[in-house]
């Protein structure tokens, strides 16, 4: 029995210091509830979320059913949410495979006085076979230890440190940045030029997932997504970029209250945030 109980210490021990590792391999950012005056007003050049925008993203993936046909739809609506004392944009992410909705997700941005832009929280339901299968990925910032995440910085800089997009122990969540070219010439459907930023994103809880590349451009957001290294080989360009119509923007927030009705129900963590808002 005590060898058995030695063993089982050694292995928690060993568990806690990787996750210790794997914690220092990106810095938390410096966040402070006081820097947050309009923290709605999201309009960070490299991240720009103006409620009624829709992105939408088209490429390929590799979701376990070999390379197919992959689409993001990224819109912000006019829901307002407030998360650990910050009221956050309601984002909704659509994910799609082969025509199939596989991920629906309630994403929380803020932005603060400096103009860095921060992740707060994220809802994702996943869906089998068009079924809801379950958001176990629901992380919120001030629950269950969670942390909110630097998004992108205002000022992004090639000497910066890697930096925390977002922690949650829990679940074993934890997403790195770090700034890997600047000043790059990239051309998609819907954007080409110059002054392109290139960020290089990775989980240290899970290193066999590789890395994604995403490119920035100034003034319209995330233009491209590479692959390094990852399984999924998830490679994206932004096709489109639409200005919803007033109706269309009603649809969207419709949807999204729908989907934080069941987020409500089936999710702990989220059922400790209080409800969305439409902006005034």
């Amino acid at each position: 029995m005590r060898v058995f109980v030695a063993v089982l210490i050694g292995l928690l021990v060993s568990v806690q210091a990787s996750a210790q590792t794997a914690a220092r391999t990106c810095e938390s950012a410096t966040f402070d509830r006081n820097r947050f005056t309009k923290p709605t007003t999201i309009d960070n050049q490299w991240l720009p979320f103006k409620p009624g925008t829709q992105f939408i993203l088209e490429g390929r993936s590799n979701r376990g059913g070999g390379v197919l046909p992959h689409r993001v739809i990224l819109t912000v609506t006019d829901l307002t949410k407030v998360v650990n004392g910050i009221r956050t944009v309601v984002l909704w992410d659509q994910d799609l495979n082969e025509g199939d909705l596989e991920e629906s997700e309630v994403a929380l941005m803020a932005q603060d006085d400096s103009g860095n832009v921060w992740a707060m929280g994220e809802y994702p339901e996943e869906y089998d076979n068009g079924k809801f299968s379950g958001a176990p990925k629901t992380w919120m910032a001030g629950i269950d230890g969670a942390e909110a995440g630097l998004a992108i910085s205002a000022a992004p800089r090639m000497e910066a440190p890697a930096y925390r997009q977002g922690l949650s122990p829990k679940i074993e969540f934890l997403d790195c940045a770090r700034v890997f070219a600047m000043e790059q010439h990239v051309c998609v459907p819907a954007s080409c030029g110059d002054h392109v930023l290139v960020m290089d994103e990775w989980s240290p809880n899970d290193p066999e997932s590789g890395h994604q590349r995403k490119f920035y451009a100034p003034g319209v957001g995330n233009i491209q997504i590479g692959a390094v290294d990852d399984p999924e080989d998830e490679t994206m360009v932004l096709v489109k970029v639409v200005t919803l119509s007033p109706q269309e923007l009603a649809a969207a927030r419709e949807a999204v209250l729908k989907l934080e009705r069941h987020a409500m129900q089936v999710s702990a963590v989220y059922r400790q945030t209080p409800p969305a808002e439409q902006a005034q």
